[in-house]
């Protein structure tokens, strides 16, 4: 089962040594709002970029046609 985006950033946080309040500041959310988005696994496109520019991490989003196997 794939982990969820919300998942995804726990496991950088804790290999980056990054606590959930260091990275709602670094990307200008307070702390609860991050933890909110965090239970309901709930981030924009934009707000994933963000967070992965906080983590020092490359974000890509790709859509895979299943009949031709292009990615848009």
């Amino acid at each position: 089962m794939p982990l969820t985006a919300g998942e995804k950033i726990k496991v950088i946080l804790g290999r980056r040594g990054m606590t959930l309040a260091e990275l709602a500041k670094k990307t200008g959310q307070s702390q609860p709002n991050m933890s909110n988005k965090m239970s309901r696994d709930n981030f924009s496109e934009k707000e994933l970029q963000e967070i992965a520019v906080a983590l020092d991490c490359t974000f890509e989003t790709v859509f895979k046609m299943n009949d031709t196997g292009d990615e848009i």
